[in-house]
């Protein structure tokens, strides 16, 4: 079984369903169905992990409060080590606002809390238990992501990140090579000025993207369009599979989580690719963010229903 340590964000969701997002000076009235849920990209990602069959250390840091009780209470029942997740009493658990549309399409808000008091300290003493990966967002304090991925380099972990949300303020130049770089359209057009709005541009922005930060692959995810793999030479955009979308939330998490799982089980990016496609599928078939992620079984179902049907 791989372990996984994910150093990233915890959030508690409130989620609100909409017809559409308002404008400026308009008032939208939500369809009956808020709610409050356990989500943030690092959360989100870990239990995509946890659910897909791998072991997973989660390094987070959540307030001393309701929200942050609710959340450590959902990471011990998904099975991870929460050895390394601390509590501080000074500020708030993190916390995100979610409008979904009709379409399934959402708009986030997030507040980062405790998010941003990740320290150094912890950081390297999570390292030093040797997992098999670390895995990142963009969510948490930058010293603690530039502080793991230069700790785990030197010890000599491969590093994975889902680069999102994008701030052009992040200073790529100080990551060590990482295997896989993995932003979604919107992050890549933050990153580069390129809209991967096609193969051909997708290219463009992935060489850009190269330039900015080392890694042995971009993975650029394309929401409905699947997801742009490349190489440094090579690329190639590998198509989702076809299910209804009801809510796009934590979708990216699960899929960057999948494809990582994936190609170190099995060190075939494509069929790594594959893999995620299917969990991601899955995920935007459903409400919710970490409620809405698949496990193995279901995901090797899935693929296994497509393959018989080809």
């Amino acid at each position: 079984m791989k372990r996984i340590l994910v150093v990233s964000s915890a959030n508690m969701d409130m989620v609100m369903n909409v017809d559409f997002v308002p404008v400026g000076g308009q008032t939208v009235i939500d369809k009956g169905s808020y709610s409050y849920v356990p989500g943030g990209k690092g959360a989100n990602s870990a239990v995509a992990f946890s659910r897909l069959g791998a072991k997973c250390v989660f390094l987070t840091k959540l307030g001393k409060d309701a929200n942050g009780d609710a959340l450590l209470s959902l990471y011990e029942k998904e099975g991870m080590d929460v050895s390394y997740i601390k509590r501080d009493p000074t500020v708030a658990s993190g916390l995100a606002a979610i409008l979904v549309e009709n379409t399934g399409q959402n708009r986030i808000i997030v507040f980062p809390g405790a998010n941003s008091k990740i320290e150094l300290d912890t950081v390297s003493e999570a390292i030093k238990s040797k997992p098999d990966a670390l895995y990142m967002q963009f969510e948490i304090n930058y010293d603690a992501i530039i502080h793991a991925a230069n700790e785990a380099s030197k010890a000599g972990i491969p590093i994975f990140i889902d680069a999102g949300p994008a701030n052009k303020d992040f200073p790529l130049d100080k990551l060590p090579e990482v295997t896989v770089f993995s932003p979604n359209e919107s992050e890549t057009e933050a990153f580069t000025g390129i809209a991967p709005t096609s193969e051909e541009k997708c290219k463009e922005a992935a060489l850009k993207l190269l330039d900015l930060v080392k890694a042995k692959y971009i993975v650029i995810k394309l929401g409905g369009r699947g997801a742009y793999i490349f190489d440094g030479v090579n690329g190639v955009i590998k198509a989702p599979y076809d299910m209804p979308v009801i809510d796009t939330t934590a979708a990216g998490d699960a899929f960057t989580a999948a494809l990582t799982l994936e190609y170190l089980r099995s060190g075939d990016m494509m069929s790594a690719c594959d893999f995620a496609n299917a969990a991601g599928s899955i995920t935007v078939s459903r409400h919710g963010a970490s409620s809405s992620i698949p496990n193995e079984a279901e995901v090797t179902e899935f693929l296994n229903l497509r393959r018989e049907n080809k």
